[in-house]
């Protein structure tokens, strides 16, 4: 028999292959853009790739606050989504490859400004709830189009930092050029529409699925969007250090989510306006990510590479995460609600 939670279940699995195929198309096509432009490897992974590869999560906050009017529902998808990459992705790609070298550009230069990326995304949360708060519920505030421009700002700071490393990396031209560079640009433009689609069936799903188990839906973005945001991440991290790009791997998972935080969800707040959230329920999350991402910053920081050790400590914590969620979402714990 055919339940309504089923067929949620089952368009969500659709979504999800629809954003997993694209992406991959995504990846093969940001490479060879990359190539043509002569752009050295962490700019090519924190900037190029990790941009294209989180076009789904970019896709979830513009559909769920502009079409939606769930701009809590985004969030929760970035923050979600964040929380995957760093514990999971590189603790997958650990266990496929045995080890996960990182350079001290890495640790010391990507890995601390998504710390400071984090920060700068709390910061203006928090200042939505203090200048802009909401009266029909404490801890809540509205998050305005000049208030989105702070973190904007500092995007463009690391877009600033990274140009400044593909000038003093002096990289050699490229012997070969792109077949049709035109086309190239063509067919990710094409890719980026069905993303869209895709994403539009993932956040549809995950407002069905609360309404069905009368949970909030932003618990279903923390998991069903948040993952089925994420696998092109772990898909092309996972190619790329199985051919032993560890240093590309690593800083696609920073950069995608330096470009969730610090441009995503801004961008869904200037397309939608003054978007209304709960502090009180973010605060926790926010928590969590920092956290997350404080543990991955000890364990690489400690020999300068992740091993299988390490990799089991990053997803049991993961699953102590979705541990928590499934306690909140059959309201064993209420803290987020």
């Amino acid at each position: 028999m055919i339940t309504p939670t089923l067929i949620a279940l089952l368009i969500a699995g659709l979504a999800t292959g629809l954003i997993w195929v694209c992406c991959s198309r995504l990846e093969v096509l940001s490479e060879q853009l990359s190539v043509h432009y002569d752009l050295p490897d962490v700019v090519r992974g924190g900037v190029v790739t990790a941009i294209a590869s989180s076009f789904p999560e970019l896709s979830s906050v513009v559909i769920s606050t502009a079409w939606h009017g769930e701009f809590e529902l985004g969030v929760a998808a970035i923050i979600g989504s964040a929380i995957f990459n760093i514990l999971v992705i590189p603790g997958v790609c650990t266990l496929a490859s045995r080890k996960l070298e990182a350079d001290r550009d890495i640790v010391f230069k990507e890995m601390l400004f998504y710390l400071l990326a984090i920060a700068v995304f709390s910061l203006t949360l928090a200042c939505g709830v203090v200048f802009q708060p909401s009266e029909e519920a404490s801890h809540s505030g509205y998050v305005s189009r000049s208030l989105a421009l702070i973190p904007l700002f500092t995007y463009l700071f690391y877009l600033y930092i990274q140009w400044q490393d593909s000038q003093d990396s002096s990289p050699e031209k490229p012997t070969t050029e792109p077949a049709n560079i035109k086309r190239d640009w063509g067919l990710l433009a094409v890719c980026l529409i069905f993303l869209a689609l895709g994403v539009e069936l993932l956040v549809r799903s995950a407002i069905r699925l609360g309404e069905i188990f009368e949970t909030p839906s932003f618990l279903w973005g923390l998991t069903i969007i948040a993952a089925g945001s994420s696998l092109p991440d772990l898909f092309i991290s996972l190619k790329t250090s199985r051919e032993g790009e560890d240093t590309t791997s690593l800083a696609n998972v920073l950069g995608s989510n330096t470009f969730d935080l610090l441009v995503a969800v801004p961008i869904g707040v200037l397309i939608a306006g003054a978007s209304l959230f709960n502090f009180g329920r973010s605060a926790p999350l926010l928590g969590c990510l920092a956290g997350s991402t404080l543990l991955v910053f000890v364990l690489m920081r400690n020999q300068m590479n992740l091993r299988r050790r390490d990799a089991l400590i990053m997803l049991g914590a993961y699953g102590m995460f979705v541990g928590w969620l499934i306690l909140e979402s059959i309201g064993m714990i209420n803290l987020l609600r």
